[in-house]
């Protein structure tokens, strides 16, 4: 029966269309899928102690500490929330905020200022100050120019959820070795 055909008889119901339209197929005799079977992976286990041993290597806090950018001793860095309004922004750069409580971290080891920075940003949250200062210094590695504190500084508080704006320091406050950090004051 053609298409046209079909459509000409107004009278057909659903039932004798779709007999119509399947008229010329045949039915499957199986309704078992045959699946390939897959091949063997001999490394899955190593891969999946691996996997999991990075994870616990490069989150610590919910902190990283992989794919670190490198940042000269003399660079200004600094981030802000996109919702943060300019004015408080630049206030905060200009060092107009006065920070209520610092922290020391150069001359630590990176395992070591990753736990303090942590728990002192737990810390000063829970106080409900606003503005506070981290020193984190300009130490360098040898011939690569990075400095390598700092460099864990920057991309760890981008990752604090508490954490709105922060700028590199005023040099009476430390200049290119310190940040100014604006904290949420309200949940």
């Amino acid at each position: 029966m053609s298409d046209d055909r079909l459509f000409d008889n107004e009278n057909l119901d659903d039932e004798d269309l779709f007999r119509s339209a399947m008229s010329g197929i045949k039915p499957i005799k199986s309704d078992r899928v045959l699946l390939k079977p897959s091949k063997k992976d001999i490394n899955l286990q190593v891969k999946r102690a691996m996997a999991t041993s990075a994870d616990e290597k490069f989150v610590v806090d919910n902190l990283s500490e992989g794919n670190m950018p490198d940042i000269k001793p003399s660079d200004i860095i600094h981030f802000k929330v996109p919702d943060l309004p300019l004015r408080a922004y630049q206030t905060l750069k200009k060092g107009e905020i006065p920070w209520q409580e610092g922290l020391d971290l150069h001359g630590k080891i990176v395992e070591e200022a990753r736990g303090e920075l942590y728990a002192f940003i737990q810390d000063v949250r829970a106080k409900r100050y606003r503005s506070v200062i981290v020193v984190h210094g300009k130490s360098w590695i040898e011939g690569s120019g990075r400095a390598e504190l700092k460099s864990f500084v920057n991309v760890w508080l981008r990752q604090m959820p508490e954490v709105l704006a922060f700028h590199s320091c005023l040099p009476v406050d430390g200049g290119t070795g310190a940040v100014y950090v604006l904290l949420k004051t309200k949940d």
